[in-house]
């Protein structure tokens, strides 16, 4: 059959060299190239079909799925979206993605194709490095649920002991008592919080030996339980740390560190810093210290996502950010200048300078006007009715990329949690195809594995890939590729 179908090779394994007409047909899609445009990249797979039918069989079949001699057209079973996308290469220089198409798939239909990506444009480029971001955290989620699932029994006591606080500090989702700790953390730093606010009320203030207002007493002693929770609460989650220098160095643990140590510093200056210096340092010093209990307020962000993601949606904002404030400092300098030169030959004039008038410009473009500084004169009011109305576009045009930007990272991660999940279930179907026992044993084998083992990264490989499949080895096997849109 065979020799049926490619029987106007000729006897040598050749064929007529001129022909510039190359017919592919891609998923059901046909085309026609020419060899002048793909000989511009000898190296791609459409650049080879041109000198491959002397190659005879073996050399056919390693290029494409079929050829049909009759009307020479060669077959490959690819997505003909993403073909359409790839093929412009030879008349254009570069490769654009179409939207839809999913980035991986699309990635490996180039790979496939033999198009080195440094001809991919760098907006798709860029899409493609957050998918792959996304892949990874999807990874790093699975990870991290089959670490939980179960315990190495090859560790010693201690870390299993040590992985075991990890969990109950780290993951309130993995147990009741762990969920019941973090609410209880999240109340102490409310407590301390509402301490802190109300131990500045005048009236549940005490006099000292020295005649001074200090707090009293019971919310001294408040306080100093809370710190004793923080303080054992930090230490525990410190020495079960898995990596201890990036535990330090993380920005909400060393939020914590700046909640508790205040208390700290405050008590040891209290009972030392008299004989150190003067004891009017020594209170300034504490009251400066006392001052930063505030930075507790920031730990609710660890009991937050939401706080987590307005915090990343704000990062992610800073050009918007930096507009806002390019935009309201130049009005703010205009306003101002000609606030002062419009209001500075009334008689009673609140404009004494610029550089006071900066304070004005502030509170009326950002609509606070608290009405110390106001303009008397018909010029000045105008100015002024300028400068709000300015203030509100300035303010008003960064808003909505803000927002979305909010809205995209949180919709994010609510599709990678599910993402996670459905990796989950499809490691779980493939353990009870291949083995005899539950899923979740296949998992806790897995989990015990960790990622160094090329067991458990091939199975989630396959995992979170099986939107595309490789082309395979067999040349006579025609594969098919699952367009991911």
């Amino acid at each position: 059959m065979a020799d049926i179908r490619f029987q106007d090779l000729d006897s040598n394994g050749s064929e007529n060299s001129e022909e510039t007409e190359i017919i592919v047909n891609v998923g059901g899609v046909r085309q026609v190239l020419y060899s002048d445009h793909l000989s511009q990249y000898p190296n791609t797979r459409l650049a080879k079909l041109i000198n491959c039918l002397p190659g005879g069989y073996d050399t056919i079949f390693s290029l494409c799925d079929d050829y049909d001699p009759g009307k020479r057209e060669f077959y490959f079973d690819r997505d003909p979206d993403a073909f359409k996308c790839i093929v412009d290469v030879y008349y254009s220089g570069e490769v654009h993605m179409k939207k839809g198409i999913c980035p991986i798939c699309f990635k490996n239909e180039m790979e496939f194709w033999k198009v080195d990506l440094k001809f991919l444009d760098d907006c798709c480029k860029t899409h493609l490095s957050e998918k792959k971001e996304e892949l990874e955290e999807i990874a790093r989620r699975v990870q991290l649920i089959l670490d939980d699932l179960g315990v190495d029994s090859s560790e010693n006591r201690w870390k299993k002991c040590q992985k075991y606080i990890w969990k109950f500090m780290e993951k309130p989702e993995s147990s009741y008592p762990a969920r019941v700790t973090a609410v209880l953390s999240f109340l102490f730093i409310l407590i301390s919080s509402v301490v802190m606010c109300v131990g500045t009320i005048p009236e549940l203030q005490v006099l000292n030996s020295e005649g001074k207002a200090v707090e009293h007493p019971v919310l001294d002693k408040i306080e100093t339980a809370c710190i004793g929770w923080f303080t054992l609460e930090y230490i525990l989650r410190l020495i079960s740390s898995p990596n201890k220098l990036h535990f330090a160095l993380s920005f909400m643990n060393l939020i914590d560190i700046f909640a508790i140590l205040p208390f700290y510093v405050s008590l040891i200056l209290t009972h030392l810093g008299a004989r150190l210096m003067e004891l009017t340092n020594v209170q300034q010093a504490i009251q400066a210290l006392r001052i930063m209990r505030i930075a507790r307020i920031f730990k609710l962000a660890r009991h937050s996502s939401g706080l987590q993601t307005l915090t990343y949606a704000l990062k992610r904002s800073f050009k918007e950010l930096g507009l806002l404030l390019m935009y309201l400092a130049v009005g703010i300098f205009v306003f101002s200048a000609l606030g002062y030169t419009m209001e500075q030959n009334h008689p009673e004039t609140l404009f004494r300078s610029i550089p006071q008038s900066f304070w004005w410009a502030i509170i009326t473009m950002t609509t606070v006007g608290y009405g110390d500084i106001y303009p008397k004169t018909t010029l000045g009011k105008l100015n002024a009715a300028i400068s709000f109305l300015c203030g509100i576009i300035a303010i008003a045009l960064p808003i909505h990329p803000i927002i979305n930007n909010f809205v995209r990272y949180y919709n994010k991660q609510r599709v990678l949690e599910t993402a996670a999940k459905h990796e989950l279930e499809l490691m779980e179907l493939y353990a009870d195809d291949k083995k005899d026992g539950s899923p979740k044993d296949e998992l806790l084998y897995l989990s015990r594995k960790g990622k160094g083992d090329p067991r458990w990264s091939g199975r989630l490989k396959v995992s979170y890939s099986d939107t595309f499949i490789h082309l395979s080895d067999d040349k006579h096997l025609r594969t098919r590729l699952q367009s991911c849109k």
